[in-house]
Parts: structure tokens; C-alpha cells; sequence
């Protein structure tokens, strides 16, 4: 994880500066950034909460903007489902896009072994790490960081280059230039619906490459 902390850092400092030029406070801000711990869901509800949306639409948008998560959740499960439910909850609020992708990498075979558990800690205390001291410096510097600078996008291009690095063969390759192309195509939708249209079609396409290499193999 310390090959991409330096984009998550970026990533996070840029989140802290919205966060703090949102006019939701200091306090607020710093709650938000510890308890809710995900970037692009704190973007897309910050002009919600600052012009007064009923409170649904920003669980609403939380929530879809989120989604990618039930799958992460779901391709841990085989590693996870040994420890107990307080153990797994912990172990959720840490997770992130970047520790799920290393954490795939590293460990293709689902199922537990012994040294799943101090590689997922580390990952993720790295990950926590570079973001939340970012965050919170952009929160209180918010006023010296120009937000313009767009140094937010070094998150963007890290995640995509350890993303690139995954497509092994051809269903993942397939599958993700079906997603971003679903991701560009939808990008107009509300509520960043775009990301879940994206899901969506990348997992449809993977299912139909896997049919159709199990029926040729038969």
C-alpha cells in the first residue's frame, strides 16, 4: 500500500479542503471524515448537506454511490467468515477500494489462511493513514488550498493503475472496458448512478465471458 498512499493522500487532502470550504464546519467535518471514511461518497453528499436536502436523498446518494461495496463484501466473505460478527464489523469500517484490490492480488484462492489477517491490517492501517492525516490537514488548511489545483485526481490515477494492473486475461479486460464505457455513457444520472450502471455491466459481461468458456469447455 505504500506505492499508492502518496495518490490516496492527494486524494484525501483534496477531500479535507471540500469538506472545509463547505461551510459544515470544523467539528462536522472532522466527525464526517472519521466516522464515514469514504471519499467519494463525502463529495457527492457535501452539496446536499450544505443546501439543505431532506435527509433520504443523502443516505440515497451515500448508498448508491456505496454499492460497490456489497460485491467487495461479497468476494471477502470466503476469507472472512471465520471471525466473529464485532471481529467482521471492524474489519469493514477499514476496508477500502484499493486494500480489496491488493488483498485479491495477493491472495487469488478463496479461502483463510494464517497470514491473511496481518497482511489485511497492514494494508489497511496504511490506508487509514494516508488518508486521514490529508484529510484532516485539508480540513483545517482548507482556506491556504486552492481546491482548483485538482490534486484530488493522483487518487483517481493510482486506483486506475492498480485496477489496469488486474486485467490478467481476457474476461477482467472485457469486463472493465465495459465499465468504464457503461461509466461514461451514464455519467449524466443522478445521484452518481453512473458507478452503479458501471458495476452492473461489468459483472453482466464477466458472467456471459464465463458461460460462454464453460460451454465451450464442455
Amino acid at each position: 500500500m505504500v506505492g499508492t498512499a502518496l495518490g490516496i493522500a492527494a486524494w484525501g487532502l483534496i477531500t479535507g479542503v471540500a469538506m472545509g470550504n463547505s461551510g459544515l464546519g470544523v467539528p462536522l467535518s472532522v466527525m464526517m471524515s472519521l466516522l464515514v471514511f469514504a471519499g467519494s461518497a463525502q463529495l457527492a453528499v457535501l452539496p446536499l448537506l450544505t443546501s439543505g436536502a431532506p435527509i433520504w436523498v443523502v443516505w440515497a446518494t451515500a448508498l448508491c454511490v456505496n454499492l460497490r461495496f456489497v460485491i467487495f463484501s461479497a468476494q471477502w466473505r470466503p476469507y472472512l467468515m471465520g471471525y466473529t460478527r464485532l471481529q467482521r464489523l471492524r474489519m469493514g469500517y477499514f476496508t477500502a477500494d484499493l486494500n480489496y484490490v491488493m488483498f485479491m492480488r495477493r491472495f487469488p484462492e478463496p479461502k483463510p489462511a494464517p497470514e491473511q489477517a496481518p497482511y489485511f491490517w497492514g494494508g489497511v492501517a496504511t490506508n487509514w493513514l494516508a488518508w486521514q492525516v490529508p484529510s484532516l490537514l485539508g480540513i483545517f488548511l482548507a482556506d491556504s488550498i486552492p481546491v482548483h489545483w485538482g490534486i484530488g485526481f493522483a487518487g483517481t490515477l493510482a486506483l486506475l493503475g492498480i485496477a489496469a494492473s488486474l486485467l490478467a486475461d481476457r474476461a477482467t479486460a472485457v469486463a472493465g472496458a465495459v465499465a468504464g464505457c457503461a461509466a461514461v455513457a451514464a455519467y449524466a444520472l443522478p445521484l452518481k448512478l453512473n458507478i452503479v450502471v458501471a458495476i452492473a455491466a461489468a459483472v453482466a459481461m464477466a458472467l456471459l465471458i464465463d458461460q460462454g468458456a464453460r460451454r465451450r469447455a464442455a
